[in-house]
């Protein structure tokens, strides 16, 4: 049991490096392909902005966390720790996989699927599912594409030819969307860290301390990354002046703040991409159907590994 609950940590750990690694670098996406910033001093900066939005988000927005906290409750330690490790499992192969077509995929999406699909291996004696968590979560993905598609075209429309620099804006925006990819994703993640150390039966770290942990691994993940899913988001996806870009930094970052506010876990990667297309110009459609198509799969795929590997982990 205590070599399945160090596992379910490290597993953790590894989602959050992934994490990085293939979606925070999505929020200087837009920077780097207006030509606003390079690729390699976006990554330190979206690295760096990761960090204290991650460790900051334990203070400012731990509702976030607590509702990804209640999603599921499991009637043992055994089949808690079984649920968590098919979970994350399903969520780093299918972000790998992902990454290799640089599709920029939501680990939200994919936690949700994973933990539904242990959930069912693990039949309604075993896991329940909270409603009121589950209509929270499910509220903020759905209102993920629509809020930054629409802001996104609005704040085009506000800031058409009113930006004099709109490079060095456009480089605060890709910050300010890294700052609140931190602040969501890290909260997210840290709510299953909180969970693997309940599942300890012993006394350990602080939850700021987590956080912090959360922040320094998420942070790690970005500074290596994710060129390909930065230039299918940043060039092929639309065509983007800086001002444009700009206005899509602002659209994903308003859609991000103001569910972090309420409580509402939110996929980064959709309202970033939701925005691009809401503010670029001659949206791809192949592209969109690429992105499109691997989201739909991300619940079956994910949700049918966590199942496979729970009934083995259990069997």
């Amino acid at each position: 049991m205590t070599m399945s609950v160090h596992m379910a940590r490290l597993l953790v750990l590894a989602v959050i490096f992934v994490n990085g690694w293939t979606d925070a670098p999505g929020a200087i996406a837009t920077a780097v392909g207006s030509g606003a910033i390079s690729f390699r001093r976006g990554v330190w900066m979206a690295a760096a902005c990761n960090l204290i939005g991650a460790a900051a988000a334990c203070v400012c927005f731990p509702a976030v966390a607590d509702t990804v906290g209640e999603l599921v409750a499991f009637s043992s330690a055994r089949a808690a720790v079984a649920a968590l490790n098919a979970a994350l499992l399903s969520i780093v192969l299918w972000a790998v996989a992902t990454w290799r077509f640089g599709l920029p995929t939501s680990e939200s999406h994919a936690l949700l699927a994973g933990l539904s699909g242990a959930a069912l291996a693990l039949g309604f004696g075993a896991a329940q599912l909270s409603a009121g968590a589950w209509l929270r979560a499910l509220s903020g993905l759905a209102l993920s594409l629509p809020a930054g598609a629409a802001a996104g075209r609005l704040l085009r429309r506000l800031l058409a030819g009113r930006v004099r620099r709109p490079a060095a804006w456009q480089r605060a925006g890709a910050a300010l969307t890294a700052l609140l990819h931190g602040v969501q994703d890290g909260q997210k993640f840290l709510a299953l860290l909180l969970l693997t150390e309940g599942l300890g039966g012993e006394q350990g770290l602080s939850r700021l301390s987590l956080a912090l942990l959360t922040a320094a691994v998420m942070a790690l993940g970005t500074a290596l990354g994710g060129k390909p899913i930065v230039e299918k988001m940043g060039t092929e996806l639309a065509a983007l002046s800086p001002a444009e870009g700009l206005a899509a930094d602002l659209g994903a970052g308003a859609v991000l703040l103001a569910c972090s506010a309420l409580g509402l876990p939110v996929s980064t990667t959709h309202a970033k991409v939701a925005a691009i297309c809401g503010a670029g110009r001659g949206a791809d459609r192949l592209v969109m159907g690429q992105m499109a198509g691997a989201w739909v799969l991300t619940f079956p795929a994910c949700g049918g590994l966590a199942f496979l590997l729970t009934r083995l982990m259990m069997g």
